[in-house]
């Protein structure tokens, strides 16, 4: 990944929210078939690798061999950038679109489980995670569903397990603006509906020139 050293992101605290905020990772893998992607949520672990579970009937776990390196893409928030969000355009003019964007790319090696300890792991991970933030108290477990239907579930999954090796993060949210056109760029994404950028971006702030 292209990453300009004023757009890099290092700073563990925002990779973190990325990778929280949005789960849905395309892990990507070269294979004897070719490139594959898939789109899979995925959480990190209290040890910092990636879990997962795929379904049996998907192919990526025979086409990967063990102890592969994959990549896992995160994509939070996107916004498109118009030159008239910039107040000194007016002035000059020199200014074109662009694309504001924060993405985390995930190196690592990959291991599939199949034992029914793992992929309940995985499954709990996930479920305690995303029901705990939507439903709070109301949240479902994995004990509200019947025993034979979930291990029925279960049988139909291959967990996973990615061994992060490297880390590259990008945050492109206009730290390259002056001032006025990175407040102008904040007003305009929210007169637009891209009030989570424009958020994210009220939130980093300013640099100065």
């Amino acid at each position: 990944m292209y990453i300009p050293p004023h757009f890099e992101e290092t700073n563990p605290i925002v990779i973190t929210a990325i990778l929280t905020d949005a789960p849905l990772a395309c892990v990507v893998a070269q294979t004897d078939s070719g490139l594959i992607a898939n789109h899979l949520p995925l959480l990190p672990s209290p040890k910092g690798d990636l879990i997962g579970h795929v379904a049996l009937a998907n192919d990526m776990h025979g086409l990967i061999e063990a102890d592969q390196e994959v990549l896992a893409i995160f994509r939070r928030t996107d916004a498109y950038v118009s030159p008239n969000f910039y107040p000194t355009k007016q002035d000059h003019h020199r200014h074109v679109p662009t694309w504001n964007y924060e993405v985390a790319h995930l190196y690592g090696r990959i291991s599939f489980q199949h034992d029914d300890h793992a992929k309940r792991a995985a499954v709990g991970l996930l479920t305690r995670s995303h029901e705990h933030r939507l439903n709070g108290a109301d949240a479902w477990r994995m004990a509200d569903a019947p025993k034979d239907y979930l291990d029925q579930m279960l049988g139909g999954i291959v967990a996973f397990r990615i061994a992060v090796t490297r880390i590259l993060a990008k945050s492109k949210i206009s730290q390259n603006r002056a001032p006025i056109d990175y407040a102008g760029t904040v007003a305009g994404l929210e007169a637009s509906g891209h009030s989570g950028m424009a958020a994210r971006m009220t939130a980093q702030g300013a640099k100065p020139d």
